[in-house]
């Protein structure tokens, strides 16, 4: 049972990584480079106005949320995507999908009811006198 619990921290863990990492609109940048193929941190990091350091640390944060993959070829690191955890993460999402589909129906229940009820005509509003002061 032990076992148990600290797999299912190890894979909350894991997903808040993913969730974390996703946050940032940089990485997600970065992400999306890398599903065209390899690349290397300066490659990476040429459409941004971040240092080298600057990106360098946003790609830390996605290796540590398992999403990047670091290939050392002499001086170079080539970097690829891993799409595993956005599985995960989209696994995730999609579990609150009856939820949701509950919802939309209550929803559209209530805006069926509301539109098949007879509509009642406004009431003209009765003028004020003017008050004598």
């Amino acid at each position: 049972m032990v076992e148990r619990g600290a797999h299912a921290r190890s894979d909350g863990e894991r997903l808040s990584r993913t969730f974390a990492a996703l946050a940032d609109p940089t990485r997600r940048a970065i992400l999306a480079r890398l599903r065209a193929g390899g690349a290397t941190i300066s490659e990476l990091a040429a459409p941004f106005e971040l240092s080298f350091a600057g990106v360098s640390k946003h790609v830390l944060v996605l290796e540590r949320a398992g999403l990047l993959a670091r290939r050392v070829v002499g001086r170079e690191h080539r970097l690829s995507l891993v799409a595993a955890p956005l599985q995960d993460a989209t696994a995730w999402t999609l579990d609150y999908g009856g939820f949701w589909e509950a919802r939309l129906e209550a929803l559209d229940a209530l805006l069926r009811a509301r539109t098949a009820r007879p509509r009642r005509p406004a009431r003209a509003r009765r003028k004020r006198k003017p008050r004598r002061g």
